[in-house]
Order: structure tokens, then sequence, then C-alpha cells
């Protein structure tokens, strides 16, 4: 069968998503704001308003070019990336949240699409990557709040679903080797491809639309809305150590 997503229902339970009481849409609201920081913070190197998106605490994030690190460890190499040339932008197309509110979480979904700036032999292209970003939020009080509870991202996990290569000048693109591209999944096949060649080791496995990761991302989803523990379905790394 071609690429593409399943048919069959993804996320069988359903939680606050839409309408509610106005302490529901409040809560989601909240949510959506720290889903909408990472394109307008990070791409912008606000990088303390970027931070106080996170938990104080073991708040850790996965993408292609820099794997699984804790936010602190994420955000000191993307200020080296940045140094060196990486040009990373990111355009929202679109944010829900699940809101458990028995259990103070919720889960932000935040459609958007990864735009990357490359140069090569002389031409300069972008190669753009649909995703979807899922943010793992949790309410409680932090060391800053006076006892107030605040909503704040534990995991960030995406699932990369197409990508494509953009010519800046309308037509001219380089061509990508056949024994390249199939060294990564199609999700993020060309986006991998290009960020191998800046020197950056890409993190395989990731979800896409039709790997185990997808439904392991979904089973994650639901287990954290439950109340649970999702380290392990992620596959954050036991005894993280900084890398810096």
């Amino acid at each position: 069968m071609p690429y593409n997503i399943t048919a069959k229902e993804t996320q069988p339970n359903s939680y606050s998503h839409i309408n509610g009481s106005p302490e529901e849409i409040l809560d989601r609201y909240s949510v959506s704001e720290l889903c909408k920081g990472w394109p307008v913070y990070r791409d912008a190197s606000e990088w303390n308003n970027y931070r106080s998106i996170f938990a104080e605490k073991d708040a850790f994030v996965w993408t292609t070019w820099s794997g699984g690190l804790s936010i602190d460890d994420f955000i000191e190499v993307s200020k080296r990336g940045r140094a060196r040339g990486d040009f990373i932008m990111h355009r929202e197309n679109g944010t829900l949240v699940d809101l458990n509110p028995s259990k103070n979480r919720a889960v932000g979904k935040m459609k958007a699409t990864i735009t990357q700036r490359f140069e090569s032999d002389g031409i300069s292209f972008d190669v753009e990557c649909d995703t979807r970003f899922i943010f793992f939020c949790h309410k409680a009080p932090t060391s800053t709040s006076n006892g107030r509870p605040e909503w704040k991202t534990q995991y960030v996990k995406l699932f990369y679903e197409k990508d494509k290569v953009v010519p800046t000048d309308g037509h001219t693109v380089p061509s990508f080797k056949k024994v390249d591209l199939e060294k990564y999944p199609e999700g993020y096949r060309y986006l991998g491809a290009a960020q191998a060649k800046l020197g950056h080791k890409i993190l395989g496995g990731l979800p896409t639309m039709n790997n185990q990761a997808f439904f392991d991302l979904y089973k994650a989803i639901d287990e954290w809305l439950q109340g649970k523990e999702v380290a392990r379905i992620l596959q954050m790394p036991e005894n993280y150590k900084s890398k810096f």
C-alpha cells in the first residue's frame, strides 16, 4: 500500500477537547500557548522564554537532528547549531488540546511545518517537513509560582508525516542519491538526508504515519492523559546525563 496514515481510529478514548466549562477552555488555551511558544520563541532565539515553556525538572525533547535530549541540552545544541549556520524555522498550522482536568494532565497537538534552509553545490534550497508536535503537559505549582499551579511541558515528541524539497529560486534543487534517502523513513527522508550532510547524526525510528512508533506515541498520549508515566513508552533513556 502507498505511504499514508491508517484509516482506523487512532485515539479511541476521548477527553475534553472542544467546548466544555470555562475552566476547561482556559486550561486548554493555556496549554496551546505552550505549544505556540516553540515556533515563536525558538525561531527567534528567545531562549529564556522558550525555556519557560517546560517543566523545571526532567523535561525532554526528541528531534531528527538532535536525538533525545534534556531541554537544557537541547537549548545548548540549538544555540551551537545556529552559530554554525543551521537555519531552522517552524510554521504553526493549527493547535488543539486534549485535557483531563481530574488528573491535571493535557496533551497539545500542534500541526507545524519544519522548514530548513540548506546550501549544496552553490544551490540554495529548503526542505519542508509536515509534522505534528505532541506536547505532554501537566499542571502543578512551580518554584516561582507562589503555590499557584501552572501548566508546563514535560515531553515533546513529533509525528513526522511527509517532507519535500523546495527550490528557493523556483526551479533549481540538488539531487539526492537513493542510497542516502533510503537510510531514513519516508516521513523525514529528505530532511534527514540534508541534515546528515551538515554533520548531524539523525535519529532513526521516530514516529511517521505508519510505523510502530506512530502507535507507541498514541499509546503514550492516552496513558499520559490517564495520569500514568510514559517515559519508557517514549524511549527516554534511563540515568540520563547532561551532554555539557
